[in-house]
Order: C-alpha cells, then structure tokens, then sequence
C-alpha cells in the first residue's frame, strides 16, 4: 500500500468527531490573527496597555496550540492545511506587525526615524520568520528571533529618551541576521529548569507592569531586564567562559 493510500485509509477510519477536534486546533491558532487585530484597533486608539494584554492573550494561544495539535495527531487527521505555515502566519502579525505599528506611532522613538525603524522590523521580520535557518540544531534561536511584542513592551517599560530608544531598535533590526544565539524558552535543553523558572518569574513580573499601567518600582523594572539579559545572552556567555577554560 502506498503512502497516500495509507493516509485515505487512516482518515477513512478516524470518526469525524476526532477529525473535527483536529480541525478546531487550526481555528484556535487562526484566532490569534483575530485577536491581533483586536490589539491593533486598541494600538491605533493608544490603548497601549489593552493593546499588551490582548498580545498576551496571543502569546498564550501560542504556547499551548502546539502541544494540543500533536495530542490530537493533527497533522495526519487535517493534511489538507499546514499547522505550520497557519502559524508563521499568525505569529508574524502578533510578534511583528502590530509590535511595529506600536513601536512606531508610540511617539518614544525620534520622528524621523519611527517609521523608517517600523518599516525596518515588518521587513527584517518577515525576512526572519522565512528564514529556514531560524533555529540552531540546539533549539537556539539565530539572531533576535523577531519578538517584537517583547521589544516593545519593555520599550513602553523603561521609557528611555527617543533617541536611545530609536538606537535600540536599530541595535535588534540588526541584531535579526547576527550569528549569536537566544533561547528558546522550551525547546533548548540545557538550563531548561532556570528558563522556566525566570520565564515564570518575568510573566509575573509582566502581569504586574500592565496592572500598573507601567507604572512600576525599579526592583519590578530591573527584574524584567536582567531576565531579558539572561534569554538574550547567556548562551553567548556560556560560550566565552568554554572558550577561556580550554
């Protein structure tokens, strides 16, 4: 029996009730599309805040729509529609798309150079997330892994002046096609409990920023940046410190 005989036939005998529970798995990741949306209406009317929180909302969809597709066997009981692609699709609206739109109309980078940098991140975004080699044989990240979302809230956080900001993100757009490594806050093995375990702290950290409205004591501020600085460059410094001891 070929292969897509043997596809027909392991779909003949799944019940449509469990190819239905397969197929909502690809609508509830196509809700973040809708849901992204949602974020950038409250973006355009400067809700900054509802804006984070509907984001948030995208980013949990996102961390618990994968596990659900592979307990469901949705790939061999929906081939027809690419869990994959639907969600490169979806994540680049909500890491990077409404991000940039945020980034860019905050009014907490310098005039001139807002959309030029908003223009940057939709295009070294999309650049990213085509880019076959966007993750390492360790689960690593290669370059800024295009989290936008993340950018931009602690660009709302720390508040920095507009022409320290706009360098910043020129400093991440560019970071994008750097050969350096980020964890992946799951899929990388190695300090996977520490990750975890920050990965909650600054979820926590976060929720507390937005119920302030950003509004927040400098220990809740600098908690959330030394988390960022161990996601974005530890893995470089566990590489310094096996290059000075061999």
């Amino acid at each position: 029996m070929d292969q897509v005989s043997q596809q027909d036939s392991s779909l003949t005998s799944a019940s449509p009730w469990t190819r239905g529970a397969a197929f909502s798995v690809h609508v509830f990741t196509a809700l973040g599309a809708g849901i992204a949306l949602i974020a950038l209406l409250e973006a355009v009317r400067e809700h900054w805040t509802a804006m984070f929180w509907w984001l948030a909302v995208a980013l949990v969809i996102d961390g618990i729509d994968g596990p659900i597709a592979r307990r469901l066997d949705v790939v061999r009981l929906q081939p027809n529609w690419s869990g994959e692609v639907l969600d490169l699709v979806v994540d680049f609206v909500t890491y990077v798309f409404v991000p940039a739109y945020a980034i860019t109309a905050s009014g907490l980078l310098l005039p001139l150079a807002a959309p030029l940098l908003g223009a940057g991140i939709a295009v070294s975004g999309a650049l990213y997330f085509a880019d076959r080699r966007m993750k390492a044989a360790d689960n690593h990240f290669r370059g800024f892994p295009g989290l936008w979302n993340i950018a931009a809230f602690y660009l709302f956080l720390l508040h920095l002046p507009p022409a320290l900001s706009s360098l910043g993100i020129a400093v991440l757009i560019a970071l994008t096609f750097a050969p350096f490594h980020v964890i992946h806050p799951v899929r990388v093995v190695r300090l996977r409990w520490l990750t975890l375990l920050l990965i909650g702290i600054g979820g926590v950290l976060a929720v507390v920023a937005l119920a302030n409205d950003f509004h927040v004591n400098i220990a809740v501020t600098v908690g959330l940046c030394l988390i960022a600085v161990y996601i974005v460059g530890s893995d470089a410094a566990i590489r310094l410190l096996r290059s000075l001891n061999t």
